[in-house]
């Protein structure tokens, strides 16, 4: 029988300290864990040969500095459609339970990703992308079901294992997106006479994550236990049923705190504060993992580190790598002696220095090559950026302890989840379009997207110093 949440108002830390944390349910939370990889496997894998495939569709023309703005574009198209059904597909699914959704947002995924490597016009990219956002409210879903799983004395416990996925996704993605591209001419021996992978050379790398999707849609299928308690059928939802009388008299019996909450209900203050600086996070997060593989492609005279999507793949997974180890090591206990506060504030602060290391690496590079130097600030970069995936655990915390009730849990999720795609729809393509605005004008040294990135990661601070102290409260 998998972990029920406690009923009863969540415990305060000193009471916390008198009661043995519950046993977490490993079988369904792992599920979840593998369920949540697929998301960043899915986004990160294009990551290291977008600008190349950009450049081969022609339309940018031969102007190199206006691959940023199209790659932009193409990242920002998913999180824009997400933006539009993530609160839709939330709110569904407090009422006809969380498996459905998840098992339609893997199916989405699968086909999408299967699309993007068949396409050979930009639009045909901005397609796919755009189904994958569109049928994609697994993450709120996912971290809903992970909150009604646990109780208050280990919830902290569970949230720590989701950087730890997301890290792994975002270690296989770069490995296979920047390994596989192009395999008739990486791999001659096996795929040199494949008429079919000359022809679409992009397709074998999004056709892995794609298939994992699949592979992920039969074990939720099989495996995965449904954690909302009174769950309409979808067919009734839908009204392709019609709903027994008998059935109709116990939903009018379901305690109003077991029942969704509307929409308006769900606009407190500790529910805004929390989706606030979610989506400041996720903003300051998705522009830097935007602008750091536009960056490592641009030659060296153009304001970048003139790298290859391998060499791109191989720092990224390398991130991946380590996010994984520190998280497993460290992130228990830097939140057990912090609290979700004071470590959200470290992770954001952290992102001051990685968007400052990134004129002084093009600065090394263009006075020493590639030398030692250039190396050593790309890897300060690489570490201090791990420690922005502490804020990821601490504010889902923060936004399990606003929701109102555990039945509204989707509902709260979902409408941080769109604030958060909303934010991710912006940042990549405002971001990458100013990089090129700034190398192409040349405004402050070509360094003009470094500063407003940093005023911004100063503007989330403040707005950080305004979470509770205690999440509970």
């Amino acid at each position: 029988m998998t972990n029920q949440p406690d009923e009863e108002t969540p415990l305060l830390p000193q009471q916390q300290a008198k009661k043995k944390p519950t046993p977490l349910p490993w079988f369904q939370l792992s599920i979840l864990l593998c369920l949540h990889l697929a998301s960043p496997f899915v986004s990160q894998v294009i990551y290291p040969f977008a600008p190349e495939l950009i450049r081969s569709l022609g339309i940018t023309n031969g102007d190199r500095k206006k691959v940023g703005f199209y790659v932009g574009m193409m990242q920002s198209i998913f999180y824009i459609a997400q933006a539009l059904t993530m609160l839709h597909w939330s709110r569904i699914s407090d009422r006809v339970g969380r498996k459905p959704i998840i098992l339609a947002g893997l199916a989405g995924l699968s086909l999408s990703m299967y699309c993007f490597g068949l396409s050979t016009t930009f639009w045909g990219l901005v397609i796919s992308r755009s189904l994958s956002g569109a049928l994609n409210g697994n993450l709120s879903v996912i971290k809903s079901m992970m909150t009604e799983l646990t109780d208050s004395t280990n919830i902290a416990r569970a949230y720590t294992y989701i950087p730890i996925a997301s890290s792994t996704g975002s270690t296989l993605g770069p490995i296979i997106g920047g390994s596989l591209s192009r395999p008739a001419e990486q791999f001659p021996i096996l795929f040199g006479n494949n008429e079919f992978l000359k022809k679409y050379p992009y397709f074998l790398p999004c056709a892995v994550p794609a298939t994992y999707a699949v592979v992920a849609w039969l074990v939720t299928f099989a495996f995965l236990k449904e954690t909302v308690k009174h769950p309409v059928p979808v067919l009734q939802y839908f009204g392709l049923r019609k709903q027994p009388e008998t059935q109709t008299t116990e939903r009018q019996n379901i305690p109003d705190d077991e029942k969704p909450l509307p929409l308006r209900s769900l606009l407190t203050r500790k529910v805004i504060l929390a989706a606030g600086n979610y989506a400041s996070l996720s903003l300051i997060d998705i522009a830097y993992r935007a602008v750091q593989p536009v960056f490592f492609s641009t030659p060296i005279e153009d304001g970048g580190l003139s790298l290859s999507p391998l060499q791109i793949g191989k720092i990224m997974s390398t991130y991946g790598v380590l996010n994984g180890i520190f998280q497993i090591c460290f992130f228990a206990r830097i939140h057990d002696r912090w609290g979700s506060k004071k470590t959200f504030i470290v992770g954001v602060a952290a992102m001051l220095p990685v968007f400052g290391a990134f004129p002084v690496i093009n600065y090394l590079a263009r006075v020493n090559g590639y030398g030692l130097s250039v190396w050593i600030v790309v890897g300060l970069q690489v570490l201090l950026s791990i420690l922005v995936s502490m804020s990821y655990g601490a504010v889902f915390i923060f936004i399990a302890g606003a929701s109102p009730n555990r039945a509204s849990l989707g509902a709260t999720n979902g409408l941080s989840q769109t604030t958060v795609s909303v934010m991710r729809a912006i940042g990549p393509a405002t971001a990458n379009s100013l990089f090129s605005l700034s190398i192409d004008k040349g405004y402050m040294g070509g360094n003009l997207v470094y500063y407003v990135l940093m005023s911004i990661v100063v503007a989330s601070l403040y707005f950080a110093s305004l979470l509770p102290s205690n999440v509970w409260e």
